[in-house]
């Protein structure tokens, strides 16, 4: 896996050359297909190189014959990674996927396990071409020409996060996962939609923890549509702003991008003379849509979604305060769209009941998971069916006000009623490598 260091020799080597943006990779032990790149199962990532598998102890390959780029695959019993350095900015990102003799079934999620496809299924025999754009990004600022002028401010945790580093991580995961090729193309139209937010936006890194932003690319048609989520976990407007993760936002935004703003878990919390929901909360969220329209951006506000909190009536608890509210008001005089997930939570979290809701949040008895040998118990953190289900509140929302993002939603995408939300025991989300039982920032 990428360490540390792969930051300050990736800056290194971008001032020696400019990072290759495109590539047509053929996964299998045989010749590859004229004009591709050989991937065989001994094909570790090198950074110099630029791509490479993570882990290649558990690769397997076969060899079908036939045509040259889909006649063979590679595969595992595991979830398995490969990466490819690449400079920042939006790619659409083509694979082949299926077994000329068998049947396959692939879920593909990238950088800190953000979902592009889910459970791609192939009959026997067939190999189909999805594709998927995503997002890839570096810390460093720039000016309009291109020059360094400063760096986000990263917490320690997130050197070692997938998404900081230009190096685009793809894992390949599902019940029998087949890879025959691969093509990376830079996509400079894409409407990108940036996140802000705290850590129920965030792309956890970790198993079982899960947020909204990192469910919501698989919802929108690739090339059409790109989700770069920015969000961090602990992180309220005011920290956001100073840690420049704002700034850097700006700096790729062109006109017609989005920016989704859900901040008030984290805000609620920060103390001093003045502070509160109504002043400086209100504030810096008429901040964060003056510049973004500076830039020709699209401004959304979305409600933060309520704790899991009951009352004895199973009626949800406000532990918000007047954020929500704060928020709304904003919304209202600066005539921006507002997304009301505080309200349609409470429709979801009232559905569920106090029970079936806790398997929505990281509620998991001892020895759950590896190594995990005290009970989790989170009632403001999901799993990835509840940040799912709160995934498909906010599409819902987008397609009811008939933003123009609307028209870039999936069509197999159907029509959601938080008041019935879809039954856990049909969620399907075959796990990550990665487990931890350590609690995001924020609460």
């Amino acid at each position: 896996m990428k360490i540390v260091l792969i930051n300050l020799l990736l800056f290194l080597i971008s001032l020696q050359l400019h990072a290759q943006t495109s590539y047509k990779f053929d996964f299998g032990n045989s010749k590859a297909a004229t004009g591709y790149i050989a991937i065989t199962s001994t094909s570790k990532f090198d950074l110099q190189k630029g791509y490479g598998f993570d882990d290649i102890s558990m690769l397997e390959t076969v060899d079908c014959g036939g045509n040259a780029l889909t006649g063979d695959f590679i595969s595992s019993s595991k979830p398995f990674y490969f990466s490819v350095r690449l400079p920042e900015g939006n790619y659409d990102v083509k694979l082949w996927l299926g077994d000329p003799k068998g049947t396959s079934a692939t879920t593909v999620r990238t950088e800190c396990r953000r979902l592009m496809l889910e459970n791609i299924r192939t009959a026997k025999g067939k190999v189909i071409t999805p594709s998927f754009t995503v997002h890839v990004r570096d810390t460093f600022l720039r000016d309009e020409k291109g020059n360094t002028i400063g760096r986000v401010r990263l917490k320690p945790r997130e050197r070692n996060f997938l998404h900081w580093d230009n190096v685009l991580t793809i894992e390949f995961n599902d019940s029998l996962p087949k890879v025959a090729a691969m093509e990376i193309t830079p996509n400079q139209k894409a409407t990108t939609v940036f996140l802000a937010g705290n850590s129920t936006v965030v792309d956890q890194d970790k198993e079982p923890w899960a947020a909204w932003g990192q469910i919501f690319p698989r919802f929108f048609e690739a090339g059409k549509v790109c989700i770069a989520n920015y969000a961090e976990s602990g992180e309220s407007l005011n920290s956001f702003y100073n840690a420049k993760r704002l700034e850097k936002i700006l700096s790729l935004m062109k006109t017609g991008d989005y920016l989704f703003i859900e901040f008030a878990h984290n805000d609620q919390k920060e103390k001093g003379e003045g502070v509160g929901a109504f002043t400086t909360y209100t504030k810096s969220l008429q901040l964060f849509i003056r510049e973004a329209r500076k830039k020709g951006g699209i401004p959304v506000l979305v409600t933060s979604m309520h704790r899991r909190n009951f009352d004895a009536e199973n009626k949800v608890v406000n532990t918000l305060g007047d954020y929500p509210d704060a928020m709304r008001k904003v919304a209202k005089e600066e005539n921006v769209a507002l997304i009301d997930l505080n309200a349609m939570s409470k429709l979801l979290y009232e559905a569920w009941g106090p029970e079936t809701s806790l398997k929505a949040f990281v509620h998991y008895p001892a020895n759950t998971f590896s190594k995990q040998t005290e009970p989790l118990k989170d009632n403001t953190h999901f799993n990835p069916y509840g940040a799912t289900e709160l995934a498909k509140c906010i599409v819902s929302a987008i397609r009811k006000q008939k933003m123009p993002l609307s028209k870039f939603i999936r069509k197999d995408i159907g029509i959601y009623n938080p008041a019935k939300p879809a039954p856990v025991g049909k969620f399907y989300w075959p796990m990550s490598l990665s487990v931890s039982e350590i609690k995001p920032d924020g609460n």
